[in-house]
């Protein structure tokens, strides 16, 4: 195993699906998502849903649906909705993705935001990136901890990982072993 310690890593590689799909024995696509109908359940079992980025299902356009959270959230609801019809023995309906937009930081106080009618760049995409993340945020806790811990990076140029666990710090990466390498790189130069 080898180890470069870094500031900033970036991921740089394609996304395929998990290999349950295929291990699953049901139609798959070229990526390995399983082909699903237009209620999520795979053909031959409506008995078996298959949500999130694992499930190849194409919109209403005919474009692909993305494996991305809003996506996923929304068909885990509408399969939860889909096994009460069932109970009440109700006929099912078919899945339709409510694209709500896209938002994303680009830099400090810069943002981009694309909206089912309108589009965003700057400081205003910026900020509705900022209040709608802490609006989906569960809790009123929960809000008021990230607003602080944002308010303070943003007061004290702190920079920021949008991480869901992980630490700023490279393991075995002090002050003093950044104080060690100068001083190793100082002797070697002999300034």
């Amino acid at each position: 195993e080898t180890r470069i310690p870094a500031a900033v890593v970036l991921w740089a590689a394609g996304v395929a699906a998990s290999p349950l799909g295929r291990k699953l024995g049901v139609p798959v696509d070229r990526a390995g998502r399983v082909l699903v109908q237009p209620d999520l359940s795979i053909p031959d079992h409506p008995e078996v849903f298959v949500i999130g980025d694992l499930a190849s299902l194409q919109d209403e356009h005919g474009k692909m649906l993305p494996g991305v959270a809003p996506v996923a959230l929304q068909q885990g609801k509408w399969v939860a909705k889909t096994i009460a019809r069932d109970l009440e023995h109700q006929p099912r309906r078919n899945f339709h993705y409510h694209d709500k937009g896209s938002l994303a930081t680009i830099g400090r106080a810069a943002g981009v935001a694309q909206f089912p009618k309108f589009s965003l760049s700057g400081y205003f995409a910026w900020l509705s990136w900022l209040f709608i993340h802490i609006f989906f945020l569960i809790g009123f806790r929960n809000r008021i901890l990230v607003m602080i811990q944002w308010a303070w990076s943003y007061l004290t140029y702190e920079r920021g990982a949008r991480l869901i666990t992980g630490s700023n710090e490279l393991p075995g990466w002090t002050a003093s072993k950044r104080q060690e390498e100068s001083e190793s790189a100082s002797l070697k130069t002999g300034t």
